[in-house]
C-alpha cells in the first residue's frame, strides 16, 4: 500500500510537462476557472441563464464546483499516475460522460447522482492527498464509474428546446480543457516544493466534494 511519504516518480512524468510555459499556461487556466466560478456559482445545476446548446455545454461544468474538483481531480492524479494514465484518464472520463449524459437524456433512472458526484470529488482528491499508484486499469474503471454520474447530471439539465449534439460537445471541451488544468498542476513535481503543493490540492479537492456530500455546499 502506498504511504504519505512516498514521492511522485521523475520516470512517470511526460516530458516536457514540468517545463516553464507549461506551468504558466497551467496557472492561467486554473486561475480562469477560478474567476469564473466566483462571478456565477449559483448557476451550478439549475440552467439558469444557458441557451441549451454549444455554449451551454461549454459553461455548465465550469460553473459548479462539484464537477470542477472533480474534473480536475481527474487530470491531477493521472499526472500523479504518470503515463499513460495521464492521457488514458482524461480521454476515458469525458467519453463515459457523454454515455451517462445520453442516459439522462433518455430518462433512464440512475440513483444517487448528487451523491456520486460529491463522492468523485472526495473519493479522487484523496487519492491525490496521499499520492495513491493504482494500476491503470484500476484508475480507469474508476474515474469511468464516477463520469456517469457527472454526464447524467448534464443529460438531465439539458433544456427541453436544446440541441443536445452540440450540448454533448461543449461540456466535452469544458471537462478536457480542466483535465488539462489538472494536469498542468500535476507539472509542479518537477519543483522541489511541487509535491506538497499536489498533495494540497488534493486536500481541497476532497474537502469540497464532502461539503457538497455532507449539504454544507
Amino acid at each position: 500500500m502506498p504511504t504519505t511519504n512516498q514521492t511522485i516518480r521523475p520516470r512517470n512524468r511526460v516530458s516536457g510537462l514540468a517545463a516553464p510555459g507549461t506551468n504558466r499556461a497551467g496557472a492561467a487556466l486554473v486561475a480562469l476557472s477560478a474567476a469564473v466560478l466566483a462571478a456565477s456559482p449559483a448557476l451550478a445545476h439549475t440552467g439558469e441563464g444557458m441557451t441549451g446548446g454549444f455554449l451551454s455545454g461549454l459553461m455548465h461544468p465550469i460553473f459548479g464546483w462539484d464537477h470542477v474538483v472533480a474534473m480536475v481531480a481527474v487530470g491531477l492524479w493521472g499526472a500523479v499516475l504518470g503515463s499513460p494514465a495521464i492521457w488514458i484518464l482524461p480521454i476515458t472520463f469525458p467519453l463515459v460522460m457523454a454515455f451517462g449524459a445520453a442516459l439522462g437524456i433518455a430518462g433512464v433512472a440512475v440513483p444517487f447522482i448528487e451523491v456520486g458526484i460529491a463522492l468523485s470529488g472526495v473519493v479522487l482528491g484523496l487519492l491525490v492527498l496521499f499520492l495513491v499508484r493504482a494500476p491503470v486499469a484500476v484508475a480507469g474503471v474508476l474515474v469511468a464509474f464516477f463520469a456517469i454520474f457527472h454526464g447524467y447530471a448534464h443529460g438531465t439539465e439539458l433544456p427541453a428546446a436544446a440541441n443536445p449534439y452540440a450540448y454533448a460537445v461543449g461540456f466535452v471541451i469544458a471537462t478536457g480543457l480542466l483535465h488539462a488544468a489538472g494536469i498542468a498542476f500535476g507539472a509542479l513535481s518537477g519543483q522541489s516544493w511541487g509535491r506538497m503543493a499536489i498533495r494540497a490540492g488534493g486536500a481541497v479537492i476532497a474537502l469540497v466534494g464532502g461539503a457538497f456530500l455532507t449539504g454544507l455546499a
